[in-house]
């Protein structure tokens, strides 16, 4: 097959069109190379969703704390708190911590 017959294919004709080249030359540059291209699209998209699962996430952390404060505000919970997780006392009271076998670091596990 030579150069002569291969011109005569119909889709040489419309592959070898100005207008064809140039608008593959620019999807194939807008696909792949512009700063715009289509991966970097995709890429923007997953960070976009990854952001908004991280947003979502820290809504609920803002609306537990907003429950924690509203519950703290009670001077009784506020004590109640302060004794549990901060271990204060008051004056002339006497604190026991009493811990378990299996809360304990055993020498084994070192």
């Amino acid at each position: 097959m030579g150069l002569k017959e291969l011109r005569k294919k119909k889709w040489f004709g419309i592959a070898t069109n100005m207008y064809v080249l140039v608008l593959t030359v620019f999807l194939i540059w807008m696909i792949f190379f512009d700063t715009n291209s289509l991966f970097i699209h995709w890429e923007l998209k997953k960070e976009i969703k990854k952001l908004e699962k991280q947003k979502e996430f820290l809504q609920e952390e803002i609306e537990n704390d907003k429950r924690t404060i509203e519950k703290l505000s009670d001077k009784k919970e506020l004590e109640k708190f302060a004794r549990e997780k901060y271990y204060l006392k008051k004056k002339n009271e006497e604190i026991y911590l009493i811990e378990y076998e299996d809360s304990l670091k055993n020498k084994d596990d070192e």
